[in-house]
């Protein structure tokens, strides 16, 4: 139960689902820290440095964390690692004395910062998945639904609706092969010790038949973490800044679509809308209003995200000689959250692309207004074809053109082809039947229809190169 009487960040109750919250909770933390001395310990118990009494009485106590004991004991020690060291040590009394022998706090900690870190990749990856799924199917059914297309937010050309989805959709896909590569390559820091030497796992192995480096890939493999060769006290902050960038990538294509969203549902385009429950409020002020709520949220928490690289990157560019703890209180919150704010953006996008109202009749209707406009340079490529000189062909369709804004401006219907036909400078080059043909621009969308559909394959073939990402998690 929360206590509201104090600060609790949003992420811990309002934005992010409990199972990221689960996978950056300080419970799973320490349990992870646990299973990582676990490791280690088994390790050296394989060594024989360790009994097997130490070692099951370690595993027995594995789960049975206790912060509260653990924040009594920090409170004396000002350290957050020796103080979990001492109360595992007092659950587990045979285990204790051999607890985090040769180790760093570093090696327990960076270790689980990435296993957490990993868990939360197939977390996004799966949501991502099912958001491009989604995308998928919305594109081979609208492949072929003729919308106006805009440039600078002025009409510009027709295109179609499954290829403006197709639009979104590839770079969700480049992000999804970003984030993929980067779950295959993350990689822990290993059992390096104090700067990454081994030196203490050297010292402790010397008259074993194990060496330091077979020591620390037996820990590996039984966490199921890949680990850079080279570390300082910590594995290379460079890679905190590759998943903040891929993160804030993610956030860029997401925040590119619900800007859109909100464009195109605002009432002067009106042609898509977000659900909108039946007793849901859009103002305290207005009854009428249906803001794009969603969509809004989208783009608030991507610009979170967005910000997410600059602190990694002083993080990776600052880590002074083999280590400095400048970058320990900011990693604390902004891995965390990157995450969290990535998992609400998810749930989101998929909810509101699942559940998205399109207005086929108002997509007509500024197909009607704007479309006539787009035929203007076919008109005037058939004029110059005809022996027209192209400057004065150019001329004539822009005084034209304007003409017909001015009674769209107005909310009367487009009249460019009336006054296409009535202009005798552009009838001497056409005839009527040419200027209805030339103006008739439902076929004019190139291969965007059969791209959108070869693109959807992509996506579902892409998908099925990494089934298990696909599973319900």
């Amino acid at each position: 139960m929360f206590d509201f009487d104090s600060y609790i960040s949003p992420f811990s109750w309002r934005y992010g689902s409990q199972e990221m919250r689960h996978i950056w909770s300080e419970e799973q933390r320490r349990r992870l820290m646990r299973r990582i001395w676990v490791s280690l310990a088994t390790a050296q118990y394989q060594a024989g440095l360790v009994t097997e009494e130490q070692l099951n009485d370690l595993k027995k106590q594995v789960d049975n964390v206790n912060i509260k004991r653990a924040m009594e004991v920090e409170k004396e020690l000002r350290h957050d690692v020796m103080a979990e060291i001492h109360v595992y040590a007092e659950q587990a009394p045979l285990g204790g004395p051999i607890l985090h022998w040769g180790a760093t706090s570093a090696d327990i900690i960076d270790n689980a910062d990435v296993l957490r870190q990993k868990e939360a990749l197939q977390f996004v990856l799966h949501k991502l998945a099912q958001l491009l799924l989604i995308f998928a199917a919305h594109i081979e059914d609208a492949a072929d639904l003729q919308v106006m297309a805009y440039t600078h937010i002025q009409p510009a050309e027709p295109t179609t609706l499954g290829y403006r989805f197709a639009i979104y959709a590839q770079d969700l896909l480049q992000n999804y092969l970003g984030l993929r590569s980067l779950l295959e390559n993350l990689r822990g820091k290993g059992m390096k010790g104090a700067v990454g030497t081994q030196a203490s796992f050297q010292d402790i192995l010397a008259e074993t038949q194990m060496s330091a480096l077979e020591m620390e890939a037996i820990v590996m493999q039984a966490l199921d973490l890949s680990y850079f060769p080279i570390t300082t006290q910590t594995y290379t902050r460079q890679q905190d800044l590759t998943i903040t960038q891929l993160l804030a990538s993610l956030a860029a294509s997401l925040h590119k679509f619900a800007l859109d969203f909100r464009i195109l549902q605002s009432p002067s385009f009106g042609e898509w809308a977000e659900p909108f429950g039946k007793k849901q409020v859009g103002s305290s002020a207005m009854p009428f209003k249906r803001n794009p709520i969603n969509t809004e949220n989208i783009c608030s928490l991507a610009r979170y995200i967005a910000a997410s690289p600059a602190v990694m990157w002083d993080n990776a560019s600052q880590a002074i000689l083999e280590r400095s703890l400048d970058d320990s209180a900011n990693r604390r919150i902004v891995l965390a959250e990157a995450f969290l704010a990535a998992d609400e953006l998810l749930d989101r996008t998929v909810r509101v692309v699942r559940e998205i109202r399109i207005d086929e009749q108002m997509i007509s209707r500024n197909m009607a207004l704007y479309g006539p406009f787009a035929a203007t340079e076919r008109l005037m490529m058939a004029m110059v074809a005809n022996g027209a000189d192209r400057q004065q062909a150019h001329e004539w369709l822009r005084q034209d053109s304007l003409q017909a804004w001015e009674y769209v401006r107005r909310g009367d219907e487009n009249s460019l082809q009336r006054l296409v036909n009535e202009d005798e400078r552009i009838r001497h080059y056409l005839t009527e039947e040419q200027i209805v043909e030339l103006m008739d621009v439902s076929t004019h969308t190139g291969t965007a229809a059969i791209r959108a559909r070869n693109f959807a394959e992509e996506i579902k073939a892409t998908l099925a190169e990494a089934p298990d990402l696909l599973l319900d998690r």
